[in-house]
């Protein structure tokens, strides 16, 4: 497929993912971790406005001068933007007006990317992924936003809740390995570069942990009983009064969860979702065993299925030896967060289609759980 095909694919899946929502939910922002939809259509907009076609198409005239303000993200060098706690208060402009937007953006797109230059096609390639990104996140920060609405909503059936598979431990054997992205096309500067590490004899769970072994947790205590949690966790717990993953409420002496499809009850043999870090670690230090390095996580994926759950590991977010932080603004796409976050690997059931990878590093503060957050353990042996 070409990089317009491409282009014209990722654009229109944005939109797609947004067919059921009426006007009303282009809008909502529950809390400051997540954005409003109209949000996400305008800012992956921006980002190719803002980082191809003012610097490299001189004849290029922005579609509206406050557009920097309301839709640059985290972009210091980039001037002034909106408060992210308060994206979700611009009713202005309108749904049909970021639509134009896109349309306006797409247009002059569509005549640079006609020039095949080999610079410019790197920029592309990265808005791409960039907004398949956001889709991911368009699709979590919904449901969060709609959770809150006591009717349940239905807008979508991603299969979020499916079944796992039987669990098996995988031994991996003590030796040199080496990590990182080795291939040729496009990879996020985070996975690079290739090098490698020294890890001792280790076994990986074949599964995902589930609902039900979850639940075993829940209902022996699991968050009322300090032994198992970080210091920092088990401050978390009590400060936030929390009992259950996200999303899990009890009805009827039944739990069931919210999903993008509404209220379902909990489907036992599914992997859990929705927990953050302190509640992986917790749950596997319950077990007796312990969370994968992300290292350990990399060099046995491909002895088991995954791609349902972002998997948390014991990994800080750090830089690979040789990581040099970009020029310009698009340095600050990942060098600057490499602190106090936490690795998660491999992709979840919201994940665009060809936005994953082995080497893929996905990272969040420990606290966070509104993504599709999931276990997989692993021991020493």
């Amino acid at each position: 497929m070409s990089i317009s095909e491409t282009y014209e694919k990722v654009r229109e899946h944005s939109l797609f993912l947004c067919q059921n929502l009426i006007t009303e939910d282009y809008s909502l922002q529950a809390s400051e971790e997540v954005s409003p939809p109209k949000w996400h259509l305008a800012h992956t907009t921006w980002f190719f406005e803002q980082f191809i076609l003012v610097p490299y198409e001189p004849s290029y005239q922005v579609k509206h001068p406050q557009f920097n303000f309301l839709f640059n993200s985290y972009y210091n060098s980039l001037g002034a933007r909106t408060a992210r706690n308060q994206r979700g208060l611009m009713s202005r402009p309108a749904v049909s007006a970021v639509k134009e937007y896109r349309q306006y953006v797409d247009q002059a797109m569509a005549e640079l990317i006609a020039k095949d230059d080999p610079k410019l096609n790197e920029l592309v390639i990265l808005g791409i992924n960039h907004e398949q990104q956001h889709q991911e996140l368009l699709l979590t920060d919904l449901k969060y936003n709609l959770w809150f609405n006591p009717l349940n909503p239905q807008v979508m059936d991603i299969s979020e809740y499916t079944e796992e598979s039987q669990p098996k431990w995988v031994e991996l054997k003590e030796g040199i390995y080496e990590v990182g992205y080795r291939g040729t096309q496009f990879c996020y500067d985070n996975e690079l570069n290739a090098h490698k590490v020294y890890l001792n004899d280790f076994a990986i769970s074949s599964s995902l942990v589930t609902n039900s072994e979850y639940l075993e947790f829940v209902d022996a205590g699991g968050y009322t009983n300090p032994a198992h949690w970080h210091d920092e966790g088990w401050a978390w717990v009590k400060n936030q009064t929390v009992h259950a993953p996200l999303y899990w409420e009890k009805i009827d002496a039944v739990w069931a969860y919210y999903t993008l499809d509404g209220m379902k009850p909990i489907e036992i043999n599914a992997p859990v979702s929705h927990v953050n870090f302190y509640e992986a670690s917790a749950f596997a230090s319950w077990k007796g065993v312990r969370l994968p390095t992300e290292f350990e996580w990399e060099v046995s994926q491909n002895q088991f299925s995954w791609g349902k759950r972002w998997e948390w590991t014991n990994s800080a977010y750090l830089p690979y030896p040789g990581f040099k932080v970009a020029p310009g603004a698009l340095g600050e796409y990942n060098g600057k967060f490499m602190i106090n976050q936490m690795v998660l690997r491999g992709s979840s059931v919201a994940t665009s289609e060809g936005h994953s990878r082995p080497s893929y590093r996905n990272f969040f503060h420990p606290h966070l759980r509104w993504q599709f957050m999931g276990i997989r353990l692993a021991k020493s042996i």
